[in-house]
């Protein structure tokens, strides 16, 4: 297992030529220290496991990793099927700076989408999914997160892979060590 960082850990799961609607994912507060855990996986792709802090509002930073090639029968159940109370996510590519084109098109997609659901019945699931497809969102999913807590799903994945789960944590402290100033300057 390679730790990275973990914005490497979802350029992987960008460039993936997965079915962008099969990802699911689960997370939550790390046990111990500041910080949250996801877990995320696609049934062909594999799991992922990233660990961030904010360092502040306008930077976070974390470690990751590959903990499974694929989601078999034992970790299937820990990973939800469809979003519950925990909504959903999604993965999305940053546009180009100088991409003033592609930027506009994804605009107008964007708005067709939005008054599409608006002028018809609909659910907030079908709009996400809608959204995800305008933005050409490389992984969405459903999500079971917990932001003042852990799930259960999670302790049970850092459990099966409790040596990747040391290993980040680990990783994780020190660089919240390296980057955290104490005190007064």
């Amino acid at each position: 297992m390679r730790v990275r960082d973990w914005q490497d850990i979802l350029e992987d799961v960008v460039e993936s030529d997965a079915e962008p609607n099969g990802w699911r994912a689960t997370g939550g507060d790390r046990a111990s220290g500041i910080g949250e855990d996801l877990y995320f996986g696609h049934p062909s792709v594999g799991v992922f496991h990233v660990k961030t802090y904010a360092k502040n509002p306008y930077e976070v930073q974390g470690v990751g990793a590959e903990v499974a090639r694929k989601i078999d029968d034992e970790l299937d159940p820990l990973f939800p099927e469809e979003p519950g109370d925990g909504g959903m996510f999604g993965v999305r590519q940053g546009m180009e700076d100088e991409d003033e084109d592609e930027a506009e098109d994804a605009a107008s997609r964007l708005e067709d989408v939005v008054q599409a659901h608006a002028d018809a019945p609909t659910t907030p699931d079908a709009l996400f999914e809608d959204v995800m497809d305008a933005l050409d969102s490389p992984a969405y999913g459903p999500m079971e997160y917990d932001q003042y807590g852990r799930p259960d799903s999670v302790d049970e994945l850092a459990d099966t892979f409790d040596e990747a789960e040391e290993l980040l944590d680990t990783e994780l402290d020190d660089l919240i060590d390296e980057s955290v100033d104490r005190g007064f300057q």
